[in-house]
């Protein structure tokens, strides 16, 4: 007798059709309840969910199908199971009061609780009968429960048809069934496993009783390939742009490209389209993001603010980015990250955070790179686009078109190691326009700086000491631009620059065990010393083209040059005394003490400066202090610290705070301050608070509230409320936020609804609260948060990157 097989595969792909539409996102479930919708029929064809269910078909296809019943009666081809009748085939089981099979007419009649499990999914049915010949079924009164995700629902009935399907009166909802927060209903869906494609008419989602949404017809994927299709629009409120609706269209182009254009609708402000084009292939990827605005009345509101920007209402705005690599070979990479924005005021008016205002600039860059085991090398160009209309052109940094770079560093021997760092660019930089008078060109030049250097580490269980002897080497190539100085500070269009660089970086590590309340740990004392002498090179005819003053911190007691580029090399002979302990906990390793104190003695005054620096004094440099310490497993609490005895004040102080509250609440608090030591000008001084707060397992609050205490104006506030169940989540939140560098307020209304294992309407509330509060997720505290600046829809209007 032929055993029935094609029955047992079929309601996996049916009972999919309709959860299809759930995203990837990580799904919270502890508040659900532990049983399970339908209970396991049978534990011993429990199997593990796979993800390549052609696999899991393959196998089960050769695996036989063992059947057993209370009573076997007809014929050899007329077969009647009756009484407790099972069906087993690999991780599928198969149970029903009743089963007649006919096998000259290929037509089965499974009835009397109907029961299908396996690793994927379990299913309640009433009857099910069909032809096995035809590849046609019945199947009714279905109740079905996904194991591989959460997810149950039923139907009156499915008919199958080869791989056309019809389900009717079906629903899908991820809360339990005697908890129907929200469920998906539609009266009529038909599938196409083949295609992979899925039609419902008349769905309605409801939360409670009351119907929500309705779509009168939708078509959408049931399995893993990608289709063209509608995605979740993006609905939001702000007092900038009004009623903001976006709409995603998704373009499945071909296996390894695709796009997505997305319209958009800003009551205040007018419609725009964006898009992004992705591709993929075997050496690389890349992908292409645009905007385009062909009219925006916010225009009209700078022109009147700001007449002296002689601003066009009736411009067009947009962006392109491109972001892409190609591997050239195991050792080469070619990579572009490349944008363009309309206008200075782009990035500031599509921008819904503080980190939009704070960009000034807009980098692009290609190049060409390699490493190997003891190098890395590479040939690049930059170019730089002015994202601030307080500034001009004069702000930005010099272009390096191109710029060659190369670092090596191997070890001979047993005791020393020998390494090069060699950089060559050529510096141009855009035309610069003063008051609206005629554009100048700032005159540019080439750069060749060579660092070689020998160093000589010697190190055992508990000291190391490595003397470093480097010889650095700058020619300049300058353009005749520099000559016309009025001040005459350029006198040779060719100057150079050559020095030697000693080093020597010594230190020491002391540990004992001992024992505090009970609990074992491990205090480490770690001096070290870092003497560092570097003669004095007249390099006051040398132009500044990316080269800036490091801002005094920890990481500058350490360091060989108080600049970041060759355009200057500080004299030196100091040395550095600093001193690090530790309180580690033997039982875990974890850290409930750090404490770091240094700071520098300077032998000899330190004259080479940037206009406008004054040279350092010979003495003692501000003592700089951090300290970590964690009275509980919950509190952490950190201070960091810069005291001047010249001026006898502080140039720095951080104090944060940060409580892990039960049910993963969290607390911060943080207050900062710097000064300018050299005019002793307050530079900030801010204090942000920030917290989730459970006040029941479901209600929580949020709210920051980040204010500068210089001005006297608050930076960004946020006050929300979220519910959450066990299958769905409502956030709310309202903010209010520095829009622009002239201070300017704007107040936004944020509204989601998670139905979870389906989607979420609304803006991305919770990529807002991660970046707001520190440990919003837990795991943000051990892993890497939201970039600030990296594109986003809810955060930057596919914007492009940008450097503050």
């Amino acid at each position: 007798m032929r055993p029935v097989l094609r029955l047992l595969p079929l309601p996996f792909s049916i009972a999919l059709c309709l959860p299809a539409f759930a995203d990837d996102k990580p799904v919270n479930w502890d508040l659900c309840p532990i049983r399970d919708a339908i209970p396991s029929f049978d534990p011993a064809t429990e199997g593990k969910p796979s993800a390549d269910n052609a696999k899991v078909r393959a196998a089960r296809a050769q695996e036989a199908t063992a059947i057993e019943g209370d009573l076997l009666s007809g014929t050899e081809t007329d077969a009647e199971y009756k009484g407790n009748v099972v069906l087993r085939r690999g991780d599928q089981y198969l149970n029903a009061d009743n089963l007649l099979f006919q096998q000259e007419q290929g037509t089965y009649v499974a009835d009397g609780n109907v029961r299908y499990q396996d690793g994927t999914m379990r299913v309640i049915a009433a009857r099910a009968h069909g032809n096995q010949d035809t590849d046609s079924h019945v199947i009714e009164d279905v109740q079905y429960q996904l194991v591989s995700r959460r997810g149950n629902g039923g139907a009156d009935s499915i008919n199958l048809n080869g791989a056309q399907g019809q389900l009717n009166g079906s629903t899908y909802s991820t809360c339990d069934p005697d908890q129907r927060v929200w469920e998906l209903r539609s009266k009529r869906i038909d599938v196409d496993t083949d295609e992979g494609w899925g039609v419902a008419r008349g769905a309605t989602i409801r939360i409670g009783k009351v119907p929500v949404l309705y779509m009168p017809w939708i078509k959408f994927p049931i399995d893993d390939r990608r289709h063209t299709g509608v995605l979740y629009p993006t609905i939001s409120n702000s007092g900038r742009n009004g009623f903001d609706y976006r709409q995603p269209i998704y373009l499945n182009l071909a296996p390894n490209y695709d796009a997505t254009l997305t319209p958009r609708y800003m009551s205040n402000r007018g419609v725009s389209l964006g898009g992004q084009f992705r591709y993929l292939y075997e050496n690389g990827r890349g992908v292409l993001d645009a905007n385009y605005m062909p009219s925006d009345d916010l225009l009209q509101e700078h022109a009147d603010e700001f007449p002296a920007e002689e601003i066009d209402p009736g411009d067009t705005r947009g962006m392109l980015r491109f972001a892409g690599f190609h591997n050239i070979d195991s050792t080469w990479q070619a990579r572009a990250n490349v944008a363009w924005i309309s206008d200075p005021r782009y990035v500031e008016d599509f921008s819904n955070s503080l980190y939009g205002t704070s960009a000034s600039s807009i980098i692009s860059t290609v190049g060409v790179f390699g490493q190997g085991r003891y190098w890395n090398a590479g040939i690049m160009a930059d170019t730089w686009q002015l994202a601030d209309a307080n500034l001009n052109e004069s702000a930005l940094p010099y272009n390096r078109l191109p710029r060659l770079y190369l670092n090596w560093e191997q070890p001979f021997g047993r005791w020393f190691r020998a390494g090069l760092q060699a950089e060559t660019v050529r510096f141009q930089h855009d035309q610069v326009s003063f008051g609206g008078a005629t554009p100048q060109q700032v005159p540019g030049g080439s750069r060749l700086d060579l660092k070689p250097y020998v160093s000589m580490p010697l190190q055992g269980a508990s000291w190391y000491i490595t003397p470093t002897l480097a010889w650095r080497y700058t020619a300049y190539r300058l353009d005749d631009g520099f000559a016309a100085d009025p001040l005459n500070r350029f006198p040779d269009s060719n100057p150079t620059r050559s020095l030697p660089i000693a080093s020597l970086d010594a230190g020491l590590f002391f540990d004992r065990h001992t024992e505090i309340k009970g609990q074992r740990f491990l205090h480490t004392l770690e001096p070290r010393l870092f003497y560092l002498n570097a003669p004095y090179r007249a390099q006051d005819d040398i132009p500044l083209f990316d080269t800036r003053p490091f801002t005094f911190s920890w990481g500058q007691l350490f360091r060989d040059n108080r600049y970041s580029g060759p355009d200057r090399q500080a004299d030196a002979n100091q040395l550095t005394v600093a001193m690090t302990s530790r309180l580690l906990r033997e039982s875990d390793g974890h850290e409930k003490l750090s404490a770091s104190i240094g700071q520098i003695f300077y032998f000899d005054e330190s004259t080479v400066v940037v206009p406008g620096e004054a040279p350092v004094d010979s003495g003692k440099s501000a003592w700089v202090a951090d300290a970590n310490y964690s009275p509980t497993d919950r509190w952490t609490i950190g201070t960091s610290y810069q005291w001047s005895p010249k001026y006898h004040s502080k140039d720095l102080a951080s104090v944060r705070a940060r409580y892990l509250l039960p049910n993963d609440g969290v607390v911060n608090l943080s207050y900062r301050y710097r000064r300018n030591p050299s005019s002793e000008a307050d530079l900030l001084e801010q204090a942000d608070l920030s917290f989730l707060y459970p006040v029941t397992p479901s209600w929580s609050v949020v709210g920051r509230y980040y204010h500068s205490l210089l001005d006297n104006k608050p930076l960004e506030a946020i006050a929300g409320v979220q519910w959450d169940s066990c299958c769905l989540a409502v956030r709310v939140i309202a903010r209010r936020y520095v829009r622009n560098r002239e201070g300017d307020m704007n107040n936004a209304l944020q509204v989601e609804f998670v139905l979870k294992g389906l989607g979420s309407a609304g803006q991305d509330t919770e990529r807002t609260l991660r970046r707001a509060i520190l440990g919003y997720n837990r795991d943000d505290l051990y892993l890497v948060p939201p970039s600030n600046t990296a594109p986003d829809p809810d955060d930057n209007d596919s914007g492009p990157d940008t450097t503050p």
